[in-house]
């Protein structure tokens, strides 16, 4: 009979941890005013909490207040001096969180235990949404011990981005990286080849978008067609004949396609215990959009990013 190969438990895996020098960068400010939508599961609370404790957002929590008391309790969390907002069910939370990010004094909202559907199609809504003229997408801050941190986008809004769309993700993406400091980022374009091929859509795009960022996007060097070998290796871009800045050295990675960030994202964070600090950008005010599973360092990662995105 064939062996099986070894198989470690899950825990073995690297536990995603909240990088310090995003903390210090995003502090001593004042605290944002956060909606938390959907704040009755543990996960939720517990990230509201530790955001709270690290003086990031002041929190106004919306779902079933009952829940939200108890879970606080076990979690020996005071909240009396917050806001509560007791609704049920992903719509009726979703509807009252877009109602309450209409308030100028709230800064931002953090995803809890609520559908992503349910919270964006309220939030997108032109009338009472925080819809702007920018095209809204998503990224993912990614870091890990030892590893160089990037920019991940879109991975988690837009499915089958069009043109006009990616270069929405490229200019959100290009903020998001001033924000946290890299005044000209390197921007790749992944694709699965760094050839243009008209039967793979994805290198099209990516030749399009490189010569269209030349001039709509100064503050940043956009190249691609790249395969992720010649993006985040100098070496296999160099035995491949690519001479490009971003080649191997890039600080932010554009996905084709949801399914693509998303596989990429998740074998990260599983495999590898990175952090994704996730934002929709675009709107009037960021949303903290990371996966329900997500363990709290990557809800305390995403308040300090939100924080630096309004400053």
């Amino acid at each position: 009979m064939a062996l099986r190969p070894p198989h470690p438990q899950p825990s073995a895996a690297p536990v995603p941890e909240c990088p310090d020098w995003l903390l210090e960068r995003a502090a001593g400010g004042a605290p944002l005013r956060t909606v938390i939508s959907g704040a009755g599961s543990q996960s939720a609370l517990e990230g509201a909490r530790i955001a709270t404790g690290a003086g990031l957002i002041e929190p106004i929590f919306v779902g079933e207040t009952d829940r939200i008391r108890e879970l606080a309790a076990s979690q020996d969390w005071d909240i009396a001096g917050f806001d509560l907002i007791d609704m049920h069910g992903d719509q009726a939370i979703a509807a009252a969180t877009a109602r309450q990010a209409v308030d100028p004094a709230v800064g931002a909202i953090m995803k809890g235990h609520v559908h992503t559907d349910a919270l964006m199609a309220a939030l997108l809504d032109r009338d009472t949404g925080i819809r702007t003229e920018q095209r809204m997408t998503h990224a993912f801050l990614m870091t890990a011990l030892g590893l160089r941190p990037f920019i991940l986008s879109d991975a988690a809004l837009n499915i089958l981005p069009d043109i006009k769309t990616k270069q929405a993700v490229v200019e959100n993406s290009v903020q998001l990286a001033r924000a946290i400091g890299i005044d000209r980022p390197n921007v790749a374009l992944l694709s699965a080849t760094e050839s243009v091929l008209a039967h793979m859509p994805s290198s099209v795009d990516a030749a399009e978008l490189t010569k269209w960022a030349s001039n709509a996007v100064p503050d940043a060097r956009v190249f691609g067609p790249l395969a992720l070998d010649n993006i985040v290796s100098a070496n296999s871009a160099r035995d491949k004949g690519i001479d490009h800045p971003v080649a191997g050295d890039a600080d932010v990675i554009i996905v084709p396609n949801i399914e693509c960030g998303n596989a990429l994202f998740k074998a990260m964070v599983h495999y590898l215990g990175v952090c994704g600090a996730g934002l929709v950008l675009g709107g009037r005010i960021p949303v903290m959009l990371t996966s329900r599973t997500d363990p709290p360092a990557a809800r305390l990662a995403s308040a300090a990013l939100a924080v630096l995105t309004r400053r």
